[in-house]
């Protein structure tokens, strides 16, 4: 297998959500600016959304029937769009806090965020306990919240199981939760060390999480992924490392990791399954190593393909053949010239071949 990057699109500010329609002929991307765009992908042109968030658009996910699009934000609200009209339709205040990641359930029927804020808790500045919910449900056609659910915060990562009866939730402290959504009850929960660190140099706290969590293709096991623990939690130099668990059994089983010598250091963001369900993707960014976005066999978890994108990637999507991987991303930003701020967005175009 071999990732090629054909096109680069630059757009004004930094991305931090991505989805698009299943040919991949169009992208919506949620920004830095509080803003959700529009991509045209063969010609590039990029129009923004009326509306948007007061602070950093963080998430956003298109509904089955294309017709409508859903963004979160750091103001903690979710925002309902048409996309024909690329118009607000609805505004709903979700959480008191940012809404980290969204999800969609393959029906189109519900939307799940996560938040929640940390705060110190204790003498080893552990995040204290959640004092609301953390995770939040809601019909996705009428706005209507269906589940309050309490998670320890951060809440980072939200994934739907491929039938839409579950959902899991990842935090700062490597701990993830599922639920059963007809009853409403946890049913599962497990925790892993190896996604989170603590240290003294610099400032003591906690660093890292559960970035990206996704169900397999069977909805039996969960993919996770986010950066090993470190000496300097500052350095953001942990190993870029991605878990695969058994969730239905108790206790949960490990059943895959990434390799050692197939990885270098760094924050992995992005999660995800290819629609064939016969590999998975992890892109984040890169401290030390040689790629910052990598294919890797869904059976055996062999390392198949990398890349190097140059840039912090926060998501990933695929076109539904399969044979197009978009990566929506960030640059540094440089400075101002002539009176104008650089464009520090970018969405990276990757042909996936055999």
């Amino acid at each position: 297998m071999k990732l090629e990057t054909t096109k680069t699109l630059k757009l004004p500010t930094g991305v931090l959500g991505l989805t698009g329609t299943r040919d991949g002929a169009r992208l919506y991307a949620a920004c830095m600016d509080g803003g959700v765009h529009e991509i045209e992908v063969a010609s590039g042109e990029i129009t923004r959304f009326a509306g948007g968030h007061q602070s950093y658009a963080s998430g956003c996910v298109l509904l089955p029937d294309g017709q409508t699009l859903i963004s979160g934000g750091y103001d903690g609200r979710l925002l309902w769009h048409d996309v024909a009209k690329r118009s607000l339709i609805r505004a709903v205040a979700a959480h008191n806090f940012w809404s980290w990641q969204l999800a969609v359930s393959a029906d189109g029927r519900r939307v799940a965020s996560g938040s929640g804020q940390y705060l110190v808790g204790g003498e080893k500045y552990e995040p204290a306990p959640a004092t609301g919910a953390t995770v939040k449900v809601f019909d996705a056609v009428t706005g209507e919240l269906t589940h309050a659910l309490v998670h320890g915060p951060p809440v980072q990562s939200v994934a739907f199981s491929p039938s839409g009866q579950y959902l899991a939730a990842g935090n700062l402290m490597g701990d993830v939760a599922i639920w059963d959504l007809p009853t409403g009850r946890q049913v599962a929960a497990f925790k892993t060390t190896e996604f989170t660190c603590w240290g003294i140099i610099k400032s003591p706290h906690y660093i890292g999480g559960i970035y990206g969590l996704t169900f397999s293709p069977d909805g039996e096991s969960l993919l996770v992924c986010g950066m090993g623990p470190m000496a300097d939690p500052m350095a953001g130099n942990g190993k870029m490392t991605w878990q695969r668990w058994v969730w239905r059994e108790t206790p949960a089983t490990l059943l895959g990791q990434i390799r050692d010598g197939e990885h270098g250091t760094g924050l992995m963001e992005a999660i995800q399954f290819s629609p064939d369900g016969k590999a998975f993707v992890m892109a984040g960014r890169q401290a030390q190593g040689t790629w910052n976005a990598a294919v890797f066999g869904a059976e055996e978890g062999r390392l198949l393909a990398s890349l190097d994108t140059k840039s912090r990637v926060t998501r990933s999507f695929f076109a539904a053949d399969g044979g197009t991987l978009f990566l929506g991303a960030t640059v540094g930003q440089g400075p101002r010239k002539e009176g104008k701020w650089p464009e520090y967005g970018r969405i990276h175009v990757v042909a996936v071949r055999a």
